[in-house]
């Protein structure tokens, strides 16, 4: 029986499922970036995306699943032949290819959603998984919203899923409406009552919006499933999905209660999360467990104490299990080329003599402007100019007069396409100053829909990181910049969304499909 194992597979939904919380979009370059380094985290199975909701989509799974050689690549697709088509076109030069199909299931949705009765969904999980089988040798099949299914008319689509080739059967939470206890009779109901259910891997997919769906998802575990389908620091539709450093750590910490493992390289749980934290340019909250800033900080004078005297009093984990290092100030101004590219080394970035160069110049230059140094720092350098590669808009100088008397002015001297153009601009204030001479100078017609600031490390002399997202005709873009100066930041960021903004114009693609599990 699947189910008897003691290794959990993690299915990794960042690039699709993460991808639709609103403003989290990431074009080919991201996705791949991320690709990568959930290979190297050891996810098992990578969902890299919807290939039939946009050209964009498609060329993402496309180019992932010719890059990708450990993992799994997966591709969504809806209960109809042109998606499914689509994913196994998309998946074609994957090592280890999987389609994953999905219908909804509960009465709800086949009522007000589709608008077909039990006979003709129960008539498409037939087709569609059967279609999906003849296309590729493994196939995962969903019931959507299956936690408010009812259970006699799961038993029956599960059946018939694996009866036409199905070999991974998940069971979504879609709205996060489960409980622990709900959701481990629903798994146990199905091993008790599908005849064929030891021929498949269970999985659970749960959402976040009553905070359970990391307590649901190891409920199932313990009931029978043996795949966690989650995301790199929760991101997902509204309150998110399950939290893949969560499901891991819980699994890690807790083994005695729940004696299972998986393939997770849990030093690379810190890297990944600041990865897809800046490319979405959605921040970590500081409490955030296993990956906050604060999950691992003791102010509390009798916590810092018990520490001292023996750190398991106040700490179920080590910081260097999940990949934050013990020793933060550990580099300064005197610190030598080698010293620098060890330390990026043991941040986990695998760095080019080149880049390490630059990344260097970078760092001595802000050495000297820091009396302290942190790792977050080195960090911060290495992303930002991580993400500024093949960009046709630089910022070569930026001077800004602030103050209480306004009108705030900034100038501003830019690197486009090869030519230097200056403009001098005002505003409400310098941020804005700045905004509006760069829209000058790069003319569009994109809203900000966000600005957002927030420091690397403490202190007043601290690195500034900066998100802003740029929409334009219905294509919206994350933009990043950092700099101690917090205004130098800001029009990196609005330059780096600018760059990003010109090559969504060159790749023009239909407008993306949202769809939730």
């Amino acid at each position: 029986m699947t189910q008897d194992t003691k290794n959990i597979k993690i299915f990794d939904t960042t690039m699709r499922d993460g991808e639709q919380s609103p403003g989290a979009s990431m074009n080919i370059e991201e996705k791949i970036k991320i690709a990568q380094a959930l290979e190297a985290l050891g996810v098992d199975i990578i969902e890299a995306g919807f290939p039939a909701a946009s050209k964009g989509d498609f060329n993402a799974v496309k180019e992932i699943s010719s890059i990708i050689k450990k993992s799994q690549v997966c591709a969504l697709s809806r209960a109809s032949q042109n998606d499914i088509q689509s994913a196994a076109d998309a998946l074609k030069n994957a090592v280890q290819p999987r389609i994953h199909t999905f219908i909804s299931t509960s009465e709800l949705h086949m009522k007000h959603k589709l608008q077909l009765d039990p006979d003709q969904v129960y008539q498409k999980v037939i087709d569609s998984v059967s279609f999906a089988r003849n296309l590729c040798d493994d196939v995962e099949w969903s019931c959507e919203d299956g936690t408010r299914t009812n259970l006699d008319f799961m038993c029956k689509t599960v059946e018939a899923a694996i009866k036409n080739g199905a070999s991974t059967i998940n069971i979504p939470d879609t709205v996060g409406y489960s409980v622990p206890e709900e959701f481990t009779h629903i798994i146990s109901h199905l091993i008790n009552n599908v005849s064929n259910i030891d021929k498949v891997t269970l999985s659970t997919h749960c959402h976040n919006d009553l905070g359970l769906a990391v307590a649901n998802s190891l409920a199932g575990v313990k009931a029978g499933a043996r795949q966690i389908e989650c995301t790199i620091n929760g991101l997902g539709e509204r309150a998110g999905n399950a939290a893949l450093e969560e499901v891991v750590m819980a699994i890690r910490t807790r083994n005695d209660l729940m004696p299972f493992e998986t393939n997770i390289k849990t030093e690379q749980l810190s890297k990944t999360s600041k990865l897809v934290s800046t490319v979405t340019g959605f921040p970590v909250q500081f409490n955030k467990a296993i990956v906050g800033k604060n999950a691992f900080a003791h102010e509390a004078g009798i916590h810092q104490d018990g520490m001292l005297k023996n750190a398991k009093t106040y700490e179920i984990m080590t910081p260097e299990s999940v990949g934050v290092s013990e020793s933060n100030l550990v580099m300064g101004k005197h610190s030598g080329r080698h010293a620098f590219k060890q330390k990026v080394i043991e941040l986990g970035y695998n760095v080019g003599d080149n880049a390490i160069e630059e990344a260097f110049e970078n760092f001595k230059s802000l050495a000297d402007k820091k009396k302290n140094l942190y790792d977050e720092d080195i960090a911060a350098i290495i992303e930002d100019q991580a993400i500024r590669v093949n960009d046709n808009i630089t910022l070569i100088d930026l001077q800004v007069i602030a103050g209480t008397k306004g009108p705030q002015k900034a100038t501003i001297s830019l690197e486009i396409f090869g030519d230097t153009k200056e403009i001098s601009s005002t505003g409400d204030g310098p941020v804005d100053a700045i905004f509006n001479g760069l829209s000058e100078l790069i003319p569009h017609s994109a809203k900000l829909l966000l600005y957002q600031v927030h420091a690397v490390t403490e202190g007043t002399d601290a690195q500034a990181e900066v998100s802003v997202r740029l929409s334009e005709k219905g294509k919206s873009v994350v933009g990043q910049g950092s700099h101690t100066d917090t205004l130098v930041a800001s029009a990196k960021a609005y330059i780096n969304a600018l760059n990003k903004l010109i090559v969504k114009r060159e790749k023009t693609e239909p407008k993306q499909m949202s769809v939730t599990l």
